[in-house]
């Protein structure tokens, strides 16, 4: 019985995958989302691709999309394992714990972990 491991290859761009989305997810909560002078310049009018990278990202964690996005990814993942949905569920994880939805986030990587157990699709 051959697991669903990625190998070393794979497992280097799914690295990269999760740190630039995790890189990501810190710049937008830390610099553009609580920063004071972003959030008051965004707040006053200032109509800038900025301005508007933090009202979508703000609405999107507000109603918990990054979480639920991140925990459908990996339950379809854990049914039919997949580099390329574990990759975006690992991003959409990254961004969710960031992003204050941590509880759904977690859980997404508590069964991309279960995955990793699952048996690998047969080639056809």
């Amino acid at each position: 019985m051959k697991l669903f491991l990625p190998s070393a290859r794979a497992t280097n761009i799914l690295l990269v995958i999760g740190f630039c989305a995790l890189g990501y997810a810190f710049y937008l909560r830390y610099l553009v989302i609580e920063f004071s002078t972003v959030g008051l310049a965004c707040n006053t009018g200032l109509d800038t691709w900025l301005c508007l990278t933090r009202r979508v990202v703000t609405v999107l964690f507000q109603h918990s999309v990054f979480g639920t996005a991140a925990i459908v990814i990996a339950t379809i993942n854990l049914c039919h394992p997949s580099l390329v949905l574990f990759a975006a569920a690992l991003a959409a994880a990254a961004f969710g714990i960031v992003l204050y939805n941590v509880a759904l986030s977690g859980l997404a990587v508590a069964l991309l972990v279960f995955s990793l157990a699952r048996r690998a699709p047969e080639p056809e």
